[in-house]
């Protein structure tokens, strides 16, 4: 059982909240921990339980009775399928959806746990992974953003996650995808070398402005083919990194001008109208024009090349675009669409 804590409140916190004045006192504790402290009755004022917004005299008592850290969280099987592409006794290369999470936030609450992820699917599917990236992170070597699909390799064992992280540290390991962004890019091919970092005012993005903690961020696209379409201009890519910032991607062709379609966090529009109907006055007296939606990101993560951590050798995997992204583009590549399609050279 928890001892209960015991805080004088100072003179100088008079009229400060309750809740307020807690989560300056209690180190390492989040305002969300604090207020599920006073809701379960776990604070008490003087003897008696007050409400988070019960504003402080000084000189009160404050007993915490409940633990202020909650229990690490531990990532729990869960029966979820899984498209395994390849598996040994040390590795294992999966297929992710889009819509599912690598690994729960440090941040989830208890009752979340953030079922549905992909090392809640590995550990019903595998039992042994690696311990290297803890009780949240088993197996995980690198990370896939939510919305990304495509191919990620797993660890089974501590030897083969640190002989995959030297790969993926010495730029060994070549990761390709496939993009759809917005306009037309003008060159065939090019290379992005930006640094990328934490956004100082928007903490949920990425930038590649300069930061204290940006770090060397690179990337190279190839155009497969551009697309006029009455929603408007789009440009698919290959884009192959050497490094695997978080939303490099995203962040390096938002950063050129052309961000990847549904990618709203980087500018990409939530849904596209086509123009020629909204541009014609007969078309919106009769019907509101077409609007499509994709619901994701149109980013895949479409081949791997590394050698084995443990034997060597070459090893190549490719996943083709998943049924939701092929179906975008058949949408945009209608009759009305012109396509100019590039052979990969």
């Amino acid at each position: 059982m928890t001892k209960p804590r015991t805080i004088i409140v100072p003179v100088e916190a008079a009229g400060q909240r309750l809740d307020h004045f807690l989560a300056t006192q209690l180190e390492g504790v989040s305002r969300s921990r604090v207020q599920l402290l006073l809701d379960q009755g776990d604070v008490l004022v003087n003897g008696v339980h007050a409400k988070p917004s019960h504003k402080l005299r000084g000189g009160e008592h404050l007993v915490i009775t409940g633990e202020p850290h909650p229990a690490p969280l531990h990532a729990m099987p869960e029966d979820i399928p899984l498209d395994v592409v390849y598996e040994d006794a040390d590795i294992a290369v999966i297929n992710k959806p889009a819509g599912m999470m690598v690994h729960a936030g440090a941040g989830q609450s208890d009752d979340e746990r953030s079922r549905g992820t992909l090392v809640n699917a590995l550990l019903h599917r595998f039992q042994a992974l690696s311990s290297t990236g803890g009780a949240l992170r088993p197996g995980i070597v690198h990370r896939l953003d939510k919305d990304t699909s495509g191919l990620i390799i797993v660890a089974k064992n501590d030897a083969a996650h640190a002989a995959l992280a030297e790969l993926f540290s010495t730029r060994r390991m070549s990761k390709t995808y496939i993009a759809l962004v917005h306009g037309h890019v003008e060159r065939q091919r090019g290379t992005i070398n930006a640094s990328v970092g934490r956004d100082p005012i928007r903490r949920t993005r990425m930038t590649t402005r300069a930061t204290e903690n940006a770090r060397s961020a690179i990337s190279h696209y190839e155009v497969v083919r551009r697309l006029a379409t009455r929603f408007g201009k789009f440009t698919l890519v290959r884009v192959r990194i050497e490094t695997g910032r978080t939303h490099q991607i995203r962040v390096h062709m938002a950063s050129i001008g052309h961000p990847v379609v549904g990618d709203t966090l980087y500018g990409a529009p939530g849904q596209l109208t086509d123009q020629t109907a909204a541009s014609s006055k007969a078309a919106r007296r009769t019907a509101e024009p077409e609007r499509l939606k994709l619901g994701r990101n149109f980013l895949h993560a479409a081949r791997l090349e590394f050698e084995h951590p443990t034997t060597g050798k070459s090893l190549q995997f490719e996943a083709p675009l998943p049924p939701e992204l092929e179906s975008f583009l058949g949408s945009l590549e209608s009759p009305t669409t012109s396509v100019e399609r590039l052979t990969r050279t």
